[in-house]
């Protein structure tokens, strides 16, 4: 089963693709009440990177480890596929593509449906929260320029 979710911020490819390529990213853009440990990760994935981390879901803990693969500016693999494309210099769509497969066995399976069931929640959360950094961090990184370098229109 795929499951595919996509949204667009105001921000160039560059920026998106960037902020993706950084841990503390994913534990920024996860919803509560899942939290985020990052044991083990580069400041910036590349190409075979690998990133240890637990996620708590509750009382919880999941353990995983990523391997960071087909790494460029359209995207990455690690768990799933995100994939950027640019819409024009300041709009760039995100397309996360998650790949399912369903245990048979308890309580696996009551995991993987209680996971499937809560994606649209965090599709829209993830989303919602990758727009607020970004385009937060683009007009506080614009207010900081010296006002000789501001362009005013």
């Amino acid at each position: 089963m795929i499951i595919l979710n996509t949204f667009r911020i105001n921000a160039p490819l560059e920026q998106v693709a960037a902020f993706h390529r950084q841990p503390a990213s994913m534990a920024a853009i996860t919803p509560p009440p899942i939290l985020v440990r990052i044991h083990a990760a580069p400041d910036t994935l590349s190409e075979e990177d690998q990133m240890a981390f637990t996620l708590w879901l509750g009382p919880l803990p999941v353990d995983w480890r990523a391997r960071i693969k087909n790494v460029s500016t359209n995207g990455f693999e690690d768990l799933h596929y995100h994939h950027f494309n640019r819409l024009d210099q300041t709009l760039t769509e995100v397309k996360d593509e998650v790949h399912i497969r369903l245990d048979t066995k308890l309580p696996n399976l009551l995991i993987g449906l209680g996971m499937l069931l809560g994606l649209p929640a965090l599709f829209a959360y993830r989303g919602w929260k990758t727009r607020r950094l970004i385009e937060s961090g683009a007009k506080k990184a614009a207010s900081e320029q010296p006002e000789s370098d501001r362009i005013t229109v």
